[in-house]
């Protein structure tokens, strides 16, 4: 089973996090995550997290600490993903985030982060999101 790392951002704006929607074919279509997406072999993790969410969501952004690691397996996909969760935000001048090669994007409160809509592997941090927007 092969190991896949991952990384996603925390992008926080007006007491809501940024999330976005998988898009139908993939892997957990359908459900909300925290954007982001895979490092590429050599790449840095922040790098990568800035070229996904430019990518995925049409934004520029700074990438800072490492908020949380989660590790899961998904044997339904054959892998596992190491899941690096970064303070993130747009930088000045960035488009509004868009959905470029996501379903669609959201800002979510506290009340919308039901464990239920995201992907198992994303559900350890969102207690840490929840008391952030607090």
């Amino acid at each position: 089973m092969r190991t896949v790392v991952v990384a996603a951002g925390l992008v926080f704006e007006k007491g809501r996090v940024l999330v976005s929607r998988r898009k139908a074919g993939q892997h957990l279509e359908g459900l909300w995550e925290l954007p982001g997406g895979k490092v590429e072999e050599g790449e840095d993790p922040r790098a990568a997290l800035a070229r996904e969410l430019r990518e995925e969501l049409g934004v520029e952004a700074t990438c800072g600490d490492v908020v949380d690691v989660t590790f899961h397996r998904y044997d339904d996909a054959d892998k596992c993903v190491l899941l690096l969760f970064f303070e993130a935000s747009l930088a000045p001048g960035s488009p509004p985030p868009r959905a470029v090669d996501v379903a669609e994007i959201a800002w979510f409160g506290p009340g919308d982060l039901d464990p239920a809509v995201f992907p198992p592997a994303d559900v350890p941090v969102l207690d840490k999101i929840r008391r952030r927007l607090s």
